[in-house]
């Protein structure tokens, strides 16, 4: 995973994996998304049902489309969005959420696990993080399964939900 620099005066970190791009969502994009503008860089199924729920969110927090917030998941060899992945920031008490979801198109390739490693993997460099949380319902087995190979552990079942999280090897747990 590489990353690109982030600071006020320059672009938003950009991470990349072996298969994958994961960079923040600009404005017009969730813009398209909520008025159903569709892209021709855009998987044919894409958005999903989430996608709709993240770019509503943007809306409501644009603070959220920087470097520490949502991205869209990109294909880097069709260079097609396939799904979103994001951090809710900022973090409480140096917890921070994350989040995904994938197109059905693309789901069982392992995309959502990459993804999910590389930016709770990002998370974790962030001075004000040391722990990344998630959470799933139990009906979804393949989310589970993400979650589990990209590092997590399981840490709570709580109803129909299982909480989930990792802390990076130097940091500490609360």
């Amino acid at each position: 995973m590489s990353t690109s620099p982030s600071s006020p005066s320059s672009a938003p970190a950009q991470l990349t994996t072996d298969r994958l791009v994961l960079r923040p969502w600009t404005a017009a994009e969730a813009t398209a998304v909520r008025t159903g503008t569709r892209s021709a860089h855009w998987a044919d199924d894409f958005p999903a049902e989430g996608d709709h729920v993240i770019a509503g969110l943007l809306a409501q927090h644009p603070a959220w489309l920087g470097a520490h917030g949502h991205r869209l998941i990109i294909e880097r060899d069709r260079h097609l969005v396939v799904g979103s992945i994001g951090l809710f920031w900022p973090p409480a008490e140096g917890t921070v959420e994350i989040g995904y979801g994938l197109v059905a198109s693309r789901r069982g390739r392992g995309y959502a696990t990459e993804a999910t490693r590389a930016l709770a993997g990002f998370a974790l460099t962030l001075p004000d993080v040391h722990t990344v949380a998630a959470s799933t319902e139990l009906s979804n087995p393949a989310s589970l399964r993400v979650l589990e190979k990209a590092g997590f552990s399981r840490v709570a079942t709580e109803g129909d939900l299982a909480r989930f999280r990792i802390t990076g090897p130097d940091r500490w747990e609360r």
